[in-house]
């Protein structure tokens, strides 16, 4: 499509993802069911992890910090679908939706890293579990999450900066939220070419990351090879929470990522089905399973409330 006399100037866009919705008000009333819900598990996760000064160990910081991961994934766009559903609210002005876009990809690619860098953390842990707090001290922990925070920022300032120059032709958003693929269908350049280049980064980040939490795996199942019965059923234990939040993670990202590139069709209701599942669904299963499955967590929380009952 040519720019050429037909661009336009945007000052915001229409959310037009949920117009075939047919009951807006449940779906916006469950999302917001889930956002609140997953916004405050996280927080208690992190408050009780920064309170509890035993709690500061690696694995706990990981923790903490994909619960960081997980308030703004579910932040960045939650609302904005809330808005839409329960309000009919259905405009977001230019800059808040560059901001949103930002957010929602970063949101997304921090995942991918914070998933990985948490199963080097269990491959040290049953590896070496001797040797574990010489490899992985809180120190190198926290420069290496700030390292890449600094990455995930850099790779997904690549989305905005190619599309912000591009002519308008549209002011409809095509899905459910400011994400780089419906702002680019408004623009009136081809899309194919910006496709292509957010297909090769978002496939190498997904390869890189899914092939080294695989690889992780196989060197934790070789070590469970050598242990007794009872420390498999230890690193079963350990392994099991990290492995649902993969599971929760990456089955839809690779549905929409992957296998479309492949010639899979999705329709609009299903494409927006899965996104608002990868936002959603870690961002809530995520706190409660390491809540629960992790006992220093689970027995800190317990004893929070029944202080704040005694008190």
């Amino acid at each position: 499509m040519s720019s050429q006399n037909t661009s336009i100037k945007v000052t915001e866009f229409i959310i037009a993802g949920f117009d075939t919705t047919e009951r807006p008000l449940v779906v916006g009333a469950v999302i917001l069911f889930i956002f609140v819900l997953s916004v405050l598990a996280n927080i208690l996760n992190i408050f009780v992890i920064i309170y509890d000064k035993n709690l500061h160990k690696p694995m706990y910081i990981l923790i903490c910090n994909l619960g960081v991961v997980d308030i703004l994934h579910a932040s960045s766009s939650s609302p904005t679908m809330i808005r839409v559903l329960l309000a009919g609210v259905k405009t977001i002005t230019y800059v808040p939706c560059f901001v949103q876009m930002f957010a929602f990809h970063l949101g997304e690619v921090m995942e991918m890293f914070v998933l990985a860098v948490m199963a080097l953390d269990r491959l040290l842990a049953v590896g070496r579990p001797f040797q574990y707090h010489i490899y992985l001290t809180n120190k190198r922990t926290l420069v290496l999450t700030f390292f890449l925070w600094i990455v995930g920022c850099a790779f997904v300032a690549i989305l905005p900066a190619t599309v912000i120059p591009l002519p308008h032709c549209s002011t409809v958003l095509k899905y459910t939220l400011c994400s780089y693929a419906s702002v680019t269908r408004t623009t009136c350049a081809d899309p194919n070419y910006n496709f292509n280049l957010v297909a090769i980064i978002m496939f190498f980040l997904l390869f890189f990351t899914f092939s080294f939490i695989c690889l992780s795996y196989v060197g934790i199942i070789w070590f469970v090879k050598l242990s007794s019965s009872n420390d498999k059923k230890k690193i079963g234990s350990t392994c099991f929470s990290h492995l649902i939040s993969v599971s929760c993670y990456y089955f839809p990202v690779f549905i929409i990522t992957i296998l479309t590139r492949f010639g899979l069709l999705l329709t609009l209701e299903v494409r927006n089905g899965l996104v608002i599942s990868c936002i959603l669904v870690p961002s809530v299963v995520n706190p409660f399973v390491y809540c629960l499955r992790t006992k220093e967590i689970k027995r800190r929380i317990i004893s929070l409330f029944k202080n704040i009952k005694a008190s």
